[in-house]
């Protein structure tokens, strides 16, 4: 699914009361609400679907797959997301 799509989608779940604009924008300020949290707390939990953590990646040799020489991969932050009971229970 595509931002467009999730867009159109919570447009059409939300009825008549919000315009696609608007639509737009609350789901752009919910993604950046995300990003925030996880930026200042580590952590961004929404029940029953799942929580969204920062993880460390440490620096490692890694093997460039073309010549087979090693290569020193360096040290990174990502995003882990644990799924929640409900959602996995209807999956």
């Amino acid at each position: 699914m595509t931002k467009a799509e999730l867009i159109e989608l919570v447009h059409e779940n939300a009825g008549d009361g919000l315009s696609r604009k608007i639509t737009g924008d609350v789901v752009e300020a919910i993604f950046e609400t995300m990003a925030e949290s996880l930026k200042d707390d580590g952590k961004f939990a929404v029940p029953g679907f799942g929580t969204f953590t920062t993880k460390h990646r440490a620096a490692r040799t890694g093997r460039n797959p073309q010549t087979g020489a090693a290569i020193e991969i360096a040290a990174s932050n990502t995003v882990g997301f644990k799924v929640g009971s409900k959602l996995k229970g209807e999956l």
